[in-house]
């Protein structure tokens, strides 16, 4: 059994200690924002934020998130969440859309940390967040845009 925060409510869930976090949010608590794109931590789908930082729940077990804090792209909320969100369709970043919430939850945790990010900021934070439509140059752009917004 395990106990945590899921985007600000108070959650417990019967289940092994080694079952990925992704499986609990999916199949057990019904959010299915997180995709499934791996399962080997490489392709950033299932991102999501635990304890503030971005985190791979496909790789995530239960037993790390006892007590702890997690946010997924459903409970995502905040000035650089929304100025990601509004520069994402400004830009039609989106096309297929799987990857999109680990994008966005990616994007949002660098817009946390770095206000105006460089180019390198934007490739290191979002490394190992792969698009199959291959989007980046609208991704770096619209991350870029949402700074501006933020910074305006």
């Amino acid at each position: 059994m395990a106990s945590f925060e899921l985007n600000g409510r108070e959650v417990t869930v019967d289940l092994p200690d080694d079952t990925p976090l992704l499986w609990v949010l999916r199949d057990d608590l019904r959010l299915t924002g997180t995709k499934f794109g791996c399962g080997v931590a490489q392709c950033g789908a299932c991102t999501v934020m635990l304890n503030g930082m971005t985190r791979r729940s496909c790789v995530t077990p239960l037993s790390m998130v006892e007590g702890g804090f997690v946010t997924t792209i459903e409970g995502m909320e905040g000035p650089e969440y929304d100025a990601v969100q509004a520069a994402w369709g400004a830009l039609d970043v989106p096309q297929c859309g799987w990857c999109q919430s680990g994008q966005v939850m990616s994007a949002t945790a660098l817009l946390l940390e770095v206000r105006q990010p460089s180019d390198a900021d934007i490739d290191n934070a979002m490394a190992g967040n792969i698009c199959r439509c291959a989007t980046y140059v609208r991704i770096r752009k619209a991350i870029h845009d949402a700074a501006d917004q933020l910074e305006g």
